[in-house]
Order: C-alpha cells, then sequence, then structure tokens
C-alpha cells in the first residue's frame, strides 16, 4: 500500500455512504472527510474507497452455507421416440399471431395441435423430454386450456421446477398433489392439517382427490367446517360434488338446502334433483304432476297445463326461485322450476303411459307448449336422459331444424351431449345435409374428435358446396379451424381434388377463390402433419 493510502486509511474513518455520496456528486463540489482538497483529492478518494471495502469485506463473518438443492425426482415413464421429441419441440417452439394479419396462409397452425400431441402421448404414457419442460411450462402458464394435460405429460419433474420459478407457481395449484405441503390421501393427519390450516385452493384440490377416493371421507371432511365456511366457499365445495354424484350425497345435499346462502341453496336443490331417487326430486316429481295432466275429452289427446299459484315456503327450500325474471310470469317461472327437478320417469306413467317421443309430440292446451318443453329440455339437459334428449332433439332434417323443445342452438348442443358419440356425430351430419354450416359450429363442438366418416364427409362436402357457391369465405372460418383439429387424418388423401383454384361466379367476393384454396391446402396440409404427429408416437405405423 502506499504511503498516501496508508494515511487516509488510517485517518478516515469508514464512513462508506459519505465515501459514495462525494463520489456521486464529484470531489470538485465536495471534499472527503480527512482529505485536503487539491489535484490529488480523486485519487485520494479512491484510496480511501479501497481501503474502506477492504474493511467492510474482513469484517464479513462467514454465512451459514445454503441447503443443497435435493435433485428432481425421476420420471419411470418410458422416454419419448426420438422423432415424436422432435416434433414436440417444434410445436412448442411455435408462437401464436405470427402470420401478423387476418389472413393466415396455408401453413398450419402448430400452438393449435399441441393439446391433440398432448393428448396422445399421454394416453401412450410417455415421459417428457427434460429439455422440453420450461417451454412446456411457458406454454401452459399462458393457456390454462393446456393446462391438465401439459402437467400430466410434464410429470414430478414439472413441480420441481415449479418450485424454483415463481413464474410456474400455477403448477403447484393445478396438479394433484403439487402443494409443498400436500399429504398423501393415507395421512389422516395430514389430510386435516391442510383441511384446516391450507389456502382455499388447496382445500378444493384436497377435496377432489380425497373425493375420487373416498366419498364418505370426503363428505365427512367436508361437514366438520361447513358451518364456519365462508358463504362462496361453501358454495365452490358443494359445487365440486357434481363430479361422481351419488345416492349417497343426498344426506349432506338436504342439509345444505337449509343454508343461509341462497345460491348454496339452489346449487344443493339442483343436484338433488339430477338423484331421480332422491327425496327431493320425488316432491318436485309430485309438485310437476299437479300441474300437467293428460285431457281424454277431446277429439285429440292434449297436455293441459294449471301453473302453481303461489310459491310457498316449502318450493322455496327445495330450490324454487320465488322472484321472477323481468319481464317473465310468475306462474310460468314457477312450473319451469318444477318440471325441470322433476325426474323424467314421472311422465309416461303420468301421460298415459307413452315414449318420450310419443308425450313430445302431444298438443298441449292454452299455449303452455313452449314453457313445457323447454323445462323437459332442461330436465333432459341436467339428467343426461338420452331417450329424452333425442325426443326433444327430433329429427335434423326437420325444418325448423330441431324439435320443440330445442329452441337454440347452444340447448341444441347440451341435448346432443347426452347421446353416445355415434349417434352425436350422425345427427349433426343430417343437420349439415340439410341446413349447411351456418349454423352447425356450436354442434360440431361438441362432437367427438376424430369426427366420424359420416360427419367429416358432410363437413367437407359442405364446406366444397359453400365454395362453389361464391359464399364469403371468411364466413367458414371457425369451421375450418375446426375441421384441422376434428378431421380424421386419412381424410387428407379425398381432399386433394379441392386445392385448385376455383372459377369465382360474378357475384363472388373478390378473392375468394384463392382464400379457399390456401384454406383447403392448410387444412390438408394439417391432416397429414396430424397423421405423422400419431405415427411418431406409435413407432411401427406408418403415416395415413
Amino acid at each position: 500500500m502506499s504511503r498516501t493510502t496508508a494515511t487516509v486509511a488510517a485517518s478516515l474513518p469508514d464512513h462508506w455512504e459519505q465515501l459514495v455520496t462525494t463520489a456521486l456528486l464529484g470531489t470538485d463540489r465536495r471534499t472527503p472527510p480527512g482529505v485536503a482538497p487539491g489535484p490529488q483529492t480523486p485519487s485520494d478518494l479512491l484510496d480511501a474507497a479501497a481501503a474502506a471495502t477492504v474493511r467492510r469485506r474482513a469484517g464479513l463473518c462467514p454465512a451459514r452455507p445454503a441447503e443443497r438443492l435435493r435433485p428432481a425426482p425421476e420420471d419411470p415413464r418410458p422416454p419419448l421416440p426420438p422423432a415424436a421429441a422432435r416434433r414436440l419441440a417444434a410445436l412448442l417452439a411455435d408462437r401464436p399471431g405470427a402470420s401478423g394479419g387476418g389472413r393466415r396462409g396455408a401453413a398450419p397452425d402448430l400452438m393449435e395441435l399441441l393439446p391433440q400431441w398432448l393428448q396422445a402421448a399421454n394416453a401412450r404414457g410417455y415421459a417428457a423430454p427434460p429439455q422440453a419442460l420450461p417451454a412446456l411450462l411457458d406454454a401452459a402458464r399462458g393457456r390454462t386450456d393446456l393446462r391438465p394435460a401439459a402437467l400430466r405429460f410434464a410429470g414430478p419433474r414439472a413441480l420441481w421446477l415449479a418450485r424454483l420459478n415463481p413464474d410456474w407457481r400455477f403448477a403447484l395449484r393445478a396438479a394433484p398433489g403439487g402443494g409443498p405441503s400436500a399429504p398423501g390421501l393415507r395421512d389422516p393427519q395430514g389430510i386435516r392439517r391442510l383441511w384446516q390450516e391450507g389456502l382455499f385452493a388447496e382445500r378444493v384440490t384436497l377435496l377432489t382427490a380425497l373425493r375420487s377416493r373416498d366419498a364418505a371421507a370426503a363428505r365427512a371432511l367436508l361437514g366438520e367446517t361447513w358451518a364456519t365456511e365462508r358463504a362462496e366457499d361453501r358454495l365452490m365445495f358443494l359445487d365440486s360434488l357434481r363430479a361422481g354424484l351419488a345416492p349417497d350425497d343426498e344426506t349432506f345435499l338436504e342439509r345444505a338446502l337449509a343454508d343461509r346462502s341462497r345460491n348454496v341453496r339452489e346449487t344443493a336443490a339442483e343436484l338433488l334433483s339430477a338423484l331421480p331417487a332422491s327425496a327431493l326430486a320425488a316432491r318436485m316429481a309430485a309438485r310437476a304432476a299437479a300441474c300437467v295432466a293428460m285431457d281424454r275429452t277431446r277429439d285429440v289427446p292434449t297436455i293441459v297445463v294449471e301453473a302453481p299459484h303461489e310459491c310457498d315456503a316449502a318450493m322455496e327450500r327445495d330450490g324454487v326461485v320465488a322472484k321472477a325474471p323481468a319481464g317473465r310470469g310468475e306462474r310460468s317461472w314457477w312450473l319451469g322450476q318444477l318440471v325441470e327437478a322433476a325426474p323424467l320417469g314421472t311422465w309416461p306413467g303420468r301421460l298415459g303411459g307413452r315414449t318420450p317421443e310419443e308425450i313430445v309430440a302431444l298438443p298441449v292446451a292454452d299455449g303452455w307448449q313452449g314453457e313445457l318443453h323447454a323445462a323437459w329440455c332442461r330436465a333432459a339437459v341436467r339428467q343426461r336422459d338420452a331417450a329424452w334428449s333425442r325426443a326433444l332433439l327430433g329429427e335434423p332434417s326437420a325444418p325448423e331444424a330441431g324439435g320443440p323443445g330445442a329452441v337454440s342452438l347452444a340447448e341444441r348442443a347440451r341435448l346432443l351431449a347426452a347421446l353416445d358419440a355415434g349417434e352425436r356425430a350422425a345427427w349433426v351430419a343430417g343437420f349439415i345435409e340439410t341446413h349447411g354450416l351456418s349454423e352447425a359450429f356450436q354442434l360440431l363442438g361438441v362432437c367427438a374428435v376424430p369426427w366420424a366418416p359420416p360427419l367429416g364427409r358432410a363437413v367437407v362436402d359442405a364446406l366444397n358446396i359453400a365454395r362453389d357457391a361464391g359464399s364469403y369465405p371468411w364466413s367458414f372460418s371457425g369451421v375450418m379451424g375446426l375441421a384441422e383439429r376434428c378431421l380424421d387424418p386419412s381424410e387428407a388423401s379425398r381432399l386433394d381434388a379441392l386445392l385448385a383454384i376455383p372459377d369465382e361466379p360474378e357475384d363472388a367476393a373478390p378473392g375468394a377463390g384463392s382464400y379457399w384454396s390456401e384454406a383447403f391446402q392448410r387444412l390438408v396440409t394439417t391432416l397429414r402433419l396430424r397423421g405423422a404427429m400419431l405415427a411418431e408416437l406409435t413407432p411401427g405405423e406408418p403415416a395415413p
């Protein structure tokens, strides 16, 4: 150390903050303590700072070493085939919005194929490549619809990573057992502690997991704290009982009918009405049957309706909302709720032993048909009754494109969900053949993937007809996007004839032919890509 440095170090107290302030202001504006002003002042300041730094560091006590990071858990599942791993990297590298405009061009949208890829990989039981986990978690962070499949594929190492990066903490909430203190389902004390002390999301996850293994234990756990829970939490906990709803839940739900929250009471009543053998369902059946009868004195057997004249306390306790919405008559409002909650098995015996098809075909007196059939429609959806759903849907080729109770496309879509996949696809195919694609988007969304051959052919034929008619192609972009994800990949070779740019009619939208050609090119390319993806996940199978 130089003489000047030694002098400064000995004479200057270690006023670190003063040295920093002097350095920021400059020695021409402020002289460091104990240093004479002059041309050597900047050098003296640096010497003082160097000496102070040594003193500060020498005075530090060694810190306790951090706990060594535990290795990531092993994933026992088999690794991806190399081609499938490369495909996953390409899907994760794609980012939406790269085209920068409304016209998508002929290139497939890779991010839209990622959900199907994950579903197929999970079905085959593969483990995610470790190097793909960060990109996979980033993709799941940005798209909540990807999270269940992505976290299942990512496996235990994703949770290990999520505990190290706050951006991925969603995985700890979304994945079963993701919480840092999540107990095993055979650890009663840990379960009780998490139920009493955990965050709300952790408690919901715990209740759902426990219910899937031991429904009685889940109900007992919920019953312990039910009276002290907040109303909004009681509602969410009650809603979790929808999965696996069974007759054993009736006692608990009957107790919830007396809850101080109206929303909780209504949800409990809805769940009880979905149990046809419940006491509430029997009470609703008796009330509804008193309002609906068969008049056999007319030339044609006719249903007659006498709606309730009041909503008494017993009806309100069973979930009937007394106050009707604006513009709705009270009596029709009460009637609809009674019929909706009554078991559909009530009506054949009440209306002459007729089948659901025969019942919905009967005339209804005094203009009550719309209200009655709409309530039956809601009951069929709630009770997932295929026979009544089929009757209320009617024939897909009917002029009104549905049965008397299906008054909207959304209601038809809900009724279709009660049918098996094959019947659902056949009904929608018939609808498209008669009515085209303009109203079919919601109906296509409830059909199983890949679409059955009759449905796929109906969609492609309707798109081809729309193209030849010079229709605005942008009107069908949603259906075209569904076709890319839902058509069977084996249909690609049948679409080659649609790739040419068609002659445009005089009244066609300008550039429509080119757009249609691009859209069909993208469809064919996407189908072939999907076929290749499945083949890569199943080595030894050729791509379609």
